[in-house]
């Protein structure tokens, strides 16, 4: 049986304007256990003059985790979205994430396939893909981490597209980070057909929920959105996707994909305990 631990995405605390450290001690204080910080390479402005919550990677992985285990914090894995399509952003940046993760003990590093170039046409898109995961996947392998690929884009709209994509490198470090949010206000597919067919390869969650309002405005016009609001408060039925999931064997993240500090609170209070049962004690 499927089991889940909660973990809070960095992004929460973006509106607040807090650095990476004071969203750490707000989530420590919230009562979140795992995070799953943001990072980038170079020196980022906001970042420097703490008001923004990424991780430059200038930095090293275990003063990451130094911080993190000041505030009784573990990492799940990073959200280090890089552009598969973009190679010369891609495989830079997964390459030091994945050693990063390594360092703070992370197990996944989260991507996606970036915004399609318009010069780019299909064809040319998937080799490029295929280059781009064929040299990260060698380092996965190396470091033990797994790269997990989410819908956000225009292939992976769909659980057909998002396969397409895992499957040009065929690796047990290859997998998917299904955002519930993304899948839903993409409107390609029912997400729950969605999640179905790719079930097997789901080893992290971004945990985002939809509003109502927000589903009016903008599904079947995206592919993506970069937040949601409190799990509980929109329209995603998250006992719905524990049941789809419940018979796969392995721990499995939920990492909360929010955009505020009360929303943070008011997620990690709901999938406690709306999913008690699937939760790990």
């Amino acid at each position: 049986m499927a089991k889940f631990r909660i973990a809070l995405n960095m992004e929460y605390c973006r509106s607040a304007d807090k650095s990476f450290e004071a969203g750490l001690e707000i989530a420590s204080e919230i009562g979140y256990e795992y995070v799953e910080p943001m990072v980038h390479t170079g020196w980022e402005l906001l970042s420097e003059a703490n008001y923004f919550h990424s991780f430059s990677l200038e930095n090293d992985g275990l003063s990451l985790k130094a911080l993190c285990d000041k505030n009784n914090l573990k990492v799940c894995s990073l959200s280090a979205h890089s552009p598969l399509m973009k190679p010369e952003a891609a495989i830079d940046r997964l390459t030091r994430s994945i050693i990063a993760a390594r360092d703070c003990g992370a197990k996944f590093v989260n991507t996606d396939e970036g915004i399609k170039p318009e010069w780019m046409d299909e064809k040319l898109a998937f080799e490029v893909m295929r280059y781009s995961l064929t040299k990260i996947e060698q380092v996965a392998r190396r470091y033990n981490i797994i790269v997990c690929i989410e819908p956000h884009g225009v292939y992976t709209k769909t659980s057909k597209g998002l396969m397409e994509i895992v499957d040009l490198v065929k690796s047990p470090f290859i997998q998917v980070n299904w955002d519930t949010g993304n899948s839903y206000i993409a409107g390609a597919e029912d997400p729950y057909v969605g999640l179905e067919n790719v079930k097997s390869q789901v080893y992290h969650i971004h945990a985002k929920d939809i509003a109502m309002g927000h589903s009016e405005e903008e599904r079947g016009h995206v592919t993506g959105t970069p937040v949601g609001c409190a799990c509980g408060e929109g329209v995603i039925d998250w006992v719905r996707v524990a049941k789809i999931l419940e018979k796969e064997d392995r721990e499995i993240f939920l990492s909360v994909e929010c955009g505020t500090i009360e929303q943070a609170k008011t997620s990690l209070k709901y999938l406690n305990e709306t999913l008690k049962d699937y939760i790990v004690k």
